[in-house]
This record gives C-alpha cells, structure tokens and sequence, in this order.
C-alpha cells in the first residue's frame, strides 16, 4: 500500500487545521465548521406541489414507490408519512427485490392497478430516472408519475407528469425537502441515515443534513428505531453506528425477505410491534452476514488475473452480490462484478475503486438489459448467454483506463506529527470535523520512528492489535483492528512508521487519547 502525505508538518494547531481543510478542499471554514440547518437544492416543485393538490381535492389513491435499500425505505416513510399527514388516500410500496426488481417497471405498474382499483398517481423516491417503459405502462392505465430521485441520467427524461432529478443528496434528503413544500418538516433523522448509508460525500449540503440529522436521530421519537438502538446497546449515534450497525439492518430485509418489514419498523407507533421488528432484522442481518461470507469464499477461490472482476454463479444469492463485490474490491482492489445466474436472466451487482467509473464502463459494454446506478456502485440484468461476452469486452474497455498507477491501493495520510502535538486540545480540533465520511474523511497522521513496547491480540479470534508506543518519551496506547500479528516483528524495541486516526478512549469513567492504527510499516 502507498501512503501519501498530502500537507507538510505543522506545528501550531491553526497549521495542523489549516492543512486539513486544504487537504479537503474546503475554502469556506466558518460555513465548514458551523454549517446552516439544510436548504434544498434549487429545484422545480410547482408541477408535483399541483398534482398532489388535485390527488387531495379529488380523493385519488395515492402510492409512493420506493426501493429496498436503506435510502429508499427511508425515503419512502418520510414522504409516505407527510402525504398521509397532507390528507391523501395514499399508501407506500417497497418493491420486492425477487420478484419485482429495482424500480418502478411494467409488471410492477400493472400489479399495484390490479390491486389499486382507483390508482391515479405514483410518485416514485429513490429510482424512476430511467424507467421509461414503467412510466410509459402507468400512461397507458390513466396513472400520472412524479419522479423523485437522484441517480444518474439515461439519455432522455422520462416523460413524466413532473421529474425532480438532483444528484446532489440522496432519495431521502430529497423527500424530505419535497415534505418541506408540503409544509412538513419531519424526517431529517431518516435523510440522515440515507445519506450516509448511499455514501454521499459529506460536505456542503450533504454535511448539513448529516450534522442537524444526527443530533435528530440521536433524539428520535420513532418508537420502532428508539427499540433497535436499545436492543444492539448504542447510545451515542454517529456515522460510524449508521454505517455498520443501523443501516446494515434495515438493508437486509430487502435483501433476504422484503424491504417492507424495514418500513414498518420506521413508521411503526406500536411498542410490541417494534420489539418484534427489531429482533426480526437483527435476525435477518446475520443470516445476510453468513451467506455473504460463503459467496466471498466462493468468489475468492474463482478470481482471475484480470483487471476487472468477473464472477458468476448459479449457488450465489441476488440479494448479497453488491456486498460480496465490495468485499473482493476491498480485498484485491480492482473493480468488482459478482452475477448470480438464475434462469436465461442474470443478475448482476458492481462496485468500483477510485478512478474508474463503473456505471460508464458496463454502458460502454451495452450488452446488459436494464440497470442504473453511481460511478463507484451499479446493478443491473443481463442475458445468462452473454456474461462470458460481457467479461471480455469490459475488461477490454478497462484496460485502456485502468493503468497501474489505478490499480495500487492507496491511503491518504493528512501530515506528519509527532507524539508530542498529540494532545486534548488537537482532538477538541479534529472533533469539529465530524460528521466524517466519504469526501470528509476523518483527519489521518503519519508518525515515524516509532518505539514498539508492547504488543498483543485482543478480540474474538483475536483478529485485533493491541499496541503500547513511545516516541520522545511519549507513550500512548494504540489499536489496529482486523490486524495480523505477522506485521509486528516479535523482538522488542523495533522502530516502525505508522498512520492512524487520534481518538479519546473512555473505560471505567476514564477517558484517554488512543491511537487507531490504520497502517504500519517496519523499518
């Protein structure tokens, strides 16, 4: 792995905070550092505000049209709830991954009339940008659509009665500005959990919604989520709790079973209904856990040489290939394509590495059916006959963008310091920072000559470093988890260089600074 530094050593702390807003090129620090509640994007709301007025005025039924995962879910509650409150006839639908795929289409358009005698309107969160023929069939049966999504563009707009299209937030963010226009201002604790969970970079407005979000959701009245966070322990709710305990949660459902139990969970008001919900997704969380680790295993065993990876399979589950995908690009770092081949149409899940735009590259190859998604993540179907095809041609198109230079892993590293600038004050400095995440990632050091004192494994299948460092007569305690023994030398003394985040550790009442190590080189 490279390590680059990318400030020069500062000594006084307005240089060390100078250097880390440089380094995320941040020019605004007093907007950075105390960000204003989030505004929405300039957008036009009259259309859709005049359609859901008319839906009231002639008591239409109403569906909101959401998705599986964890923005989409939370995208759907917030305005379902505000329509609700709006006093429409209106009911939310989370489509079944299985069965209905990604997305408002034609089957699912021609069910929901099936069952929805008097359907009028479909207003869809977090997907509809590219489902021209589900826009198209709803047209056909009398039904008007409002899309609201951000995604990326195809190559035309949907004709639908109104598009609000931003890839600025995420589906969550924009239903809450949208329940805004309607005069509601619930839901800023959901937006919070979908911008994080559909990595949004983490500055200007997205920043907003994170930081005003979180103080929300670490208060939230939603019985259903106040249930969850007392049945897994967490108290203190930040982007890392979003990211690895809550989010993962409400995914499963639309993974392994249906994304709708996730919903019910959000909006529910019924104490023992929430009870049950929680444990049901915690449940489903760790069978996801279980089969995402057989298909890596699997995967693992059956990765090639090429730039890109390709692999597919009959045995894999459709639900956890984008998680085994990120799995092997975390591993190998080259992008990753996992296909689960289920009869004469497969599916398929990606995910990307720096540099290389994935969505771009499979619509270059332009053999697969249907899908969407970012640079960095996409989904998509293709003909069962046509993978192998597929894996030619796209690795074809990635060897011409995909140089070396690419392809090594990197980890950024803010600057050097020295043990002896690690102080109470720095972290009071860092911790304005937060919320950290994609495009704010949390401020990395870079210390080298550093003295190994002790060393030992900690945790479960002691998969974890525990380490005591000195350096200038400074000792402090650091933690390198997910590490492996091999990479500390077993002779006392020994110098290495290493990079890590400052943390303050609180045990017993007592609260320390810590180290947590993200890399290690021995000198």
């Amino acid at each position: 792995m490279k390590w680059q530094i990318l400030g020069k050593s500062k000594t006084s702390i307005t240089g060390i905070t100078s250097i880390l807003l440089k380094n995320r090129n941040i020019k605004n620090e007093k907007e950075f550092f105390n960000p204003k509640p989030p505004k929405s994007p300039k957008l036009n709301y009259k259309k859709a505000i005049a359609r859901i007025k008319k839906a009231k005025k002639n008591k239409e039924d109403v569906v909101v049209y959401g998705d599986y995962d964890a923005d989409g879910i939370c995208a759907t509650a917030i305005l379902w709830e505000a329509l609700h409150k709006f006093g429409l006839n209106v009911l939310p639908h989370i489509p079944d991954r299985f069965s209905e795929g990604y997305g408002i289409n034609t089957k699912s358009v021609i069910n929901l009339k099936s069952k929805i005698v008097n359907l009028s309107l479909i207003i869809t969160v977090d997907n509809g940008i590219v489902a021209f023929e589900g826009i198209k069939k709803a047209k056909e049966l009398g039904i008007d659509v409002i899309v609201l999504d951000h995604h990326q563009l195809g190559s035309k707009i949907p004709k639908a009665c109104s598009v609000i299209h931003t890839p600025l937030v995420c589906g969550s963010a924009l239903a809450y500005f949208f329940s805004k226009e309607l005069g509601f201002d619930d839901g800023l604790d959901l937006a919070a959990i979908g911008t994080i969970a559909d990595q949004m970079p983490l500055q200007k407005i997205n920043r907003s919604i994170v930081k005003y979000g979180l103080a929300e959701l670490n208060k939230t009245k939603r019985i259903g989520l106040r249930t969850l966070f007392n049945d897994l322990q967490i108290e203190n709710i930040g982007t890392y709790e979003v990211n690895y305990i809550i989010a993962p949660r409400i995914n499963a459902m639309g993974r392994l079973a249906h994304g709708l139990d996730s919903l019910r969970l959000l909006c529910t008001t019924k104490v023992d209904r929430a009870f049950e919900l929680s444990k049901l997704l915690t449940k489903t969380n760790s069978e996801r856990q279980k089969i995402v680790d057989e298909v890596v295993i699997h995967t693992r065993e059956n990765v090639t040489k090429q730039k890109v990876i390709v692999i597919a399979d009959a045995t894999y589950h459709e639900g956890v290939i984008g998680l085994a995908a990120g799995k092997l690009v975390e591993e190998f770092y080259r992008p990753a394509i996992v296909i689960s081949k289920k009869g004469k149409i497969a599916k398929a899940s990606a995910r990307s590495i720096s540099g290389f735009n994935i969505i771009e590259a499979i619509k270059a190859v332009n053999l697969h059916a249907e899908g969407g998604g970012h640079p960095m993540a996409a989904g998509f179907s293709i003909e069962t006959s046509k993978i192998e095809e597929f894996t030619l041609r796209i690795n074809k198109y990635a060897d011409e963008l995909l140089s070396d230079e690419i392809l090594e892993r990197k980890l950024k590293v803010d600057m050097e310091l020295n043990f002896g600038q690690l102080t109470h004050e720095l972290l009071a400095i860092l911790d304005q920072f937060n919320p950290t995440g994609l495009g704010n990632p949390g401020p990395t050091f870079v210390s080298k000559k550093v003295e190994v004192l002790e060393v030992k494994t900690v945790g479960r299948d002691a998969k974890h470093l525990k380490l005591k460092l000195k350096q200038d007569e400074k000792v402090f305690d650091a933690i390198w988890f997910n590490a492996t023994v091999s990479r500390i030398p077993s002779t006392s003394h020994q110098l290495i260089d290493i990079v890590y985040c400052l943390e303050s550790n609180t045990w017993n009442g007592n609260s320390n600074l810590q180290l947590k190590i993200k890399d290690i080189k021995v000198i």
